[in-house]
């Protein structure tokens, strides 16, 4: 029994939730199965081929490498996303979709998909009994102590689900900066988080998000915290994902992603500037600005 497997889908419904937002219900037979585990749940979100849709798609034990052997243009493409919302009892799962024009092979796909539309999903299953993976918001323990979380449009929708997760006397801030003043959601939170959408309306990417996140450490955290020593990152050769297996003592905990470069910025300031303990911090470059994603 493995702990993630193949959901074969089809779009159920589309909504639209602000100019940037894509709400994706996908249906199917064996969605019933499809694990709920919450939070920033990572998934691989499968897409058809042009004339052959998913006919080439290996699912055995040795998919990847048999997915990797496929010569390119027989190769499904692949992009990570965060589950939203699982409905067993209903056979459904929502995907919220950050648009960007029709710039890769899921925003186009996007753009013309229609209740109908077919896709695979790679998630974890109910069946398997252990860690299924792929959940990276891991505070201390329940009692956190304050959460402090920085996100770009494309990990808002796993903001959204660390939210509604979240304790009811949690405490924290999140920094969400997105495109337009228009995408701000209603996100479901705990009343003692406090959420700030920064709306970056052309501006560079970090724009308002870095001095967002500079300004709170500067509020919440104490004196005397002992700066360390810190390698940098090659964000244009190497992925940004630093998720600590084992939760680091402090009142604070930081869950950040977004575009490499931001979150390597935002790095250096909390770990290397500010001594935030690195095993309470979670680091995750979602995407980097001209480079395509990784699969892995």
């Amino acid at each position: 029994m493995t702990a993630w497997r193949f959901f074969p889908v089809e779009v159920r419904a589309l909504r639209r939730l602000s100019p940037t937002f894509l709400r994706v219900t996908f249906t199917g037979d064996g969605l019933d199965r499809f694990a709920d585990n919450g939070y920033d749940q990572r998934i691989k979100f499968i897409l058809p081929l042009p004339g052959d849709g998913l006919d080439h798609l290996p699912t055995g034990d040795d998919w990847y490498a048999q997915w990797r052997a496929l010569p390119h243009e027989r190769r499904n493409p692949m992009r990570t996303y965060t589950v939203r919302a699982v409905r067993p009892e209903l056979n459904e799962v929502d995907v919220d979709m950050a648009l960007h024009g029709a710039t890769g092979p899921a925003s186009r796909w996007a753009e013309t998909a229609r209740p109908g539309s077919t896709a695979c999903l790679m998630g974890p299953s109910a069946d398997y009994d252990g860690e299924h993976g792929g959940v990276d918001y891991r505070p201390h323990d329940d009692d956190a102590g304050f959460v402090l979380i920085g996100a770009d449009e494309t990990a808002v929708p796993a903001v959204a689900g660390i939210l509604e997760r979240m304790p009811a006397d949690a405490r924290g801030e999140a920094y969400l900066e997105v495109p337009s003043p228009d995408d701000r959601l209603d996100l479901r939170k705990p009343d003692g988080v406090r959420v700030t959408w920064l709306a970056r309306e052309g501006e560079p990417h970090g724009e308002r998000l870095i001095p967002a996140v500079r300004e709170a450490t500067g509020r919440i955290l104490t004196a005397g915290s002992e700066k360390q020593e810190l390698e940098d990152v090659d964000v244009d050769v190497d992925d940004l994902w630093e998720v600590p297996e084992e939760s680091g003592a402090g009142r604070l905990y930081a869950w950040l992603a977004g575009e490499a470069a931001v979150i390597r910025t935002l790095r250096r300031h909390l770990v290397a500037e500010c001594g935030v303990d690195r095993r309470a911090v979670a680091l995750m470059g979602y995407w980097r600005l001209g480079r395509a994603e990784s699969v892995a």
